[in-house]
């Protein structure tokens, strides 16, 4: 996925996208997953875990109680993708329609003292759509 088509999906109103799309605007890393077998209703179980952990470690959390929220309303098969800032403050999650047209949720961390969290490898350049 191109970077401003991702930078399309992410001009939502919510604070995650909003944080997401300017993290991109100012040449964040990130990918997008291809769509997995798991549905999203599958995932919110997962992602819900994970931000209890983040709290317990003190991280900054933006948009994760709706993102799991909105992820268990659906069942149906997602893309998951990734942003990091490009100070590596912040990393944005994000949950695409399995077509990758459509935003479903975005999410984001931030570490306490810069330290990364368990998911939180990004890797540079982009998955082909």
């Amino acid at each position: 996925m191109e970077r401003h088509e991702l930078m399309l999906l992410l001009a939502g109103d919510d604070a995650a996208s909003k944080a997401a799309l300017a993290a991109l605007a100012d040449c964040a890393d990130y990918f997008v997953l291809e769509a997995g077998p798991r549905l999203s209703d599958g995932h919110a179980g997962t992602f819900a875990i994970r931000h209890r952990c983040m709290q317990r470690k003190g991280a900054e959390t933006l948009g994760w109680e709706r993102a799991v929220e909105l992820l268990r309303e659906r069942a149906e098969p997602i893309r998951i993708g990734q942003v990091k800032a490009s100070d590596g403050s912040w990393i944005y999650t994000f949950f695409l329609t399995e077509d990758g047209g459509a935003l479903i949720a975005c999410a984001g961390v931030r570490m306490p003292d810069g330290a990364p969290p368990e998911s939180g490898v990004v890797r540079r350049g982009q998955a082909s759509p």
